[in-house]
């Protein structure tokens, strides 16, 4: 069974504007310390059911890239993504936007690890990671700061 883990945070700004924000996929590297943005692939030019887009990655000297096909594109409630490398699963991404009552928005990023386990031992070998599920943990609790301090700065 995947292994799937979240985190939130509740920023002031509405979910439109988060969900703006967040379903460019090519802005992700200005809040992620390991993806570092990319490009729509095909005719693809935003976040829509089926679209494509290649990310790049970085931790330390190890660079990668996944493919990711949108999932969900439902705005500005949710956005997801699953992302693949040579044809293999890799992940699945969401982000929900709701209202958090206060004027904001509660935004919850996920993730499923989808690795079978040719993809699990590729990984540690092309990221450097042992322990993806810690790494992503502590990858989606920076993201969501650094997307937090970009919506309200």
């Amino acid at each position: 069974m995947p292994e799937a883990i979240e985190e939130s945070i509740d920023i002031d700004a509405p979910p439109e504007h988060l969900y703006g924000m967040v379903s460019d996929l090519s802005r992700m590297g200005e809040w992620s310390p390991e993806n570092q943005g990319g490009k729509w692939v095909g005719d693809a030019t935003g976040a829509a059911e089926g679209a494509r887009f290649k990310g790049r990655n970085r931790k330390g000297w190890h660079r990668w890239s996944t493919v990711a096909t949108i999932i969900t594109a439902n705005p500005p409630k949710e956005v997801a993504w699953d992302s693949g490398f040579m044809g293999m699963k890799v992940a699945r991404w969401r982000y929900r936007f709701e209202p958090n009552g206060k004027g904001g928005t509660t935004v919850t990023e996920s993730t499923e690890d989808r690795r079978g386990r040719t993809m699990h031992l590729l990984g540690r070998v092309g990221s450097g990671v042992a322990d993806r599920t810690a790494e992503n943990k502590k990858n989606m609790r920076a993201t969501l700061e650094q997307l937090k301090k970009a919506a309200e700065g």
